[in-house]
């Protein structure tokens, strides 16, 4: 069984890797995803110092501040990993995964530098191994606008293909933003605002690779 699942997977991306035009987006793509990754950690800090503006949010007035960390990153290393197999399987759901995730992570520079906002009141730190690759050793709080942790979800939720890989997907997005909202790490609006802002542009990057 193991060994028809790697001869399928060597085939697909045997047959990516020899487009040129294919080769090129994942070099490319991969190499400005580095770049940005370590430029991240050093813009993270620089914003923490920025003052911004602090919201009234009456959905999280409502809802008594709880650590749910643990929660929130089960799901999101469960989807993250069930995800990786598929870009595995099929290598242009990573190459449009990557696409989408470098403009989708440059619009949330502009967004946060322009937009800066205050935590949010009750907001308990929500701590994973994965953010330090782009915070680095610092607690940042100020990432608010919009939720990176959704859009990370929903953009997965978009690449995949199959039916119930969606469906799982969506669910586990829709968990996520509820649990953050829970922690009060994230303003009503951050969450709310990801869904709409990453579809328009993952689709332009779908007719971009076309």
């Amino acid at each position: 069984m193991a060994r028809p699942i790697a001869i399928a997977l060597r085939k697909n991306w045997k047959v990516t890797w020899s487009s040129q035009l294919q080769r090129a987006q994942l070099i490319i793509g991969s190499i400005l995803m580095i770049i940005i990754s370590l430029m991240l950690p050093s813009f993270f800090n620089l914003i923490q110092k920025k003052d911004g503006t602090l919201l009234n949010d009456w959905v999280l007035a409502a809802i008594p501040p709880r650590d749910v960390s643990w929660e929130i990153f089960t799901v999101i290393w469960g989807i993250g990993l069930y995800a990786l197999w598929r870009a595995i399987e099929k290598p242009t759901i990573y190459i449009t995964y990557l696409w989408t995730f470098i403009f989708i992570t440059i619009l949330r520079v502009l967004s946060i530098s322009f937009f800066p906002l205050e935590p949010p009141k009750g907001l308990i730190v929500l701590t994973d191994p994965l953010t330090a690759v782009f915070y680095g050793r610092s607690t940042i709080t100020k990432d608010l606008f919009f939720s990176g942790h959704t859009s990370i979800l929903f953009l997965v939720f978009l690449c995949l293909e199959k039916k119930w890989d969606k469906i799982l997907a969506l669910a586990g997005t829709i968990v996520v933003v509820c649990l953050l909202l829970v922690q009060h790490v994230h303003y009503t609006v951050d969450v709310i605002a990801a869904p709409i802002i990453i579809y328009p542009v993952f689709r332009g990057v779908k007719y971009m690779l076309s």
